[in-house]
């Protein structure tokens, strides 16, 4: 199977439609596929449920695409970064389905290794567990969740071979792996495209069995999404 493709276009065609599920890698704004996003929101595909850490921010990332109302809902962890994802929620125009971070975390390994459904401590007694069904172990109670899948996974790595194995660097080793097991297809974008046999088996991350498409991706901005310094002395 020929997975390597020119440009995120290409690599997207036939894959996009309205009202489809995405989810998409990434932890604030790194790891982010930046190329894979920027193309969706250039094919105006809209109503649509993405799966994502966060929303990004008001001018990059996933923000790109509420800038074009293209985004119906979020089943997200974090939304502190982007005004115009509370301006949106807070209108009514955006639906949310808010997550702990590792119950959202889980539930994309879950959806992955065919687990439809498990149960946590976490959310138990709070806003989180409202309509969801609870058990007692052990004396404990846990709140159940469903394991998420969706129509397509977006994932960014740092290295990539062109049988479509895949090894992520430093803090964008997050949702990436598991994004890339829970879609139906995963296409993805790497910073540097290798031969097959070029990468050592002992650090691959995502095998090439999760991964239907890839691309070489370029002009990274990788943002830094908050910028912290000490005032000099």
């Amino acid at each position: 199977m020929q997975k390597v493709y020119s440009d995120p276009g290409a690599a997207l065609e036939a894959l996009l439609f309205d009202g489809m599920t995405i989810m998409a890698g990434g932890f604030g704004l790194c790891g982010i596929p930046e190329n894979l996003i920027g193309a969706i929101r250039d094919s105006g595909v809209k109503d649509l449920t993405v799966i994502s850490n966060n929303c990004g921010v008001d001018d990059f990332g996933l923000g790109l695409m509420l800038q074009t109302r293209q985004i119906k809902k979020m089943v997200s962890s974090y939304v502190g970064e982007n005004a115009e994802f509370e301006r949106q929620y807070l209108s009514g125009e955006l639906e949310l389905e808010f997550n702990p971070q590792g119950t959202l975390a889980e539930r994309i390994r879950a959806g992955g290794a065919g687990i439809p459904a498990f149960y946590t401590k976490t959310g138990y007694g709070t806003l989180i567990a409202e309509g969801k069904e609870t058990r007692e172990f052990g004396g404990e109670m846990y709140v159940m969740e469903t394991g998420l899948r969706a129509d397509l996974s977006i994932v960014k790595a740092w290295k990539g071979d062109r049988s479509g194995n895949l090894v992520y660097r430093k803090t964008a080793r997050n949702f990436n792996p598991m994004m890339a097991t829970a879609g139906k297809v995963c296409v993805a974008e790497v910073e540097e495209l290798l031969d097959v046999g070029e990468l050592e088996g002992d650090d691959i991350h995502t095998p090439s069995i999760f991964v239907q498409r890839i691309i070489m991706g370029n002009s990274y901005e990788k943002r830094i999404e908050r910028r912290t310094v000490r005032p000099k002395e």
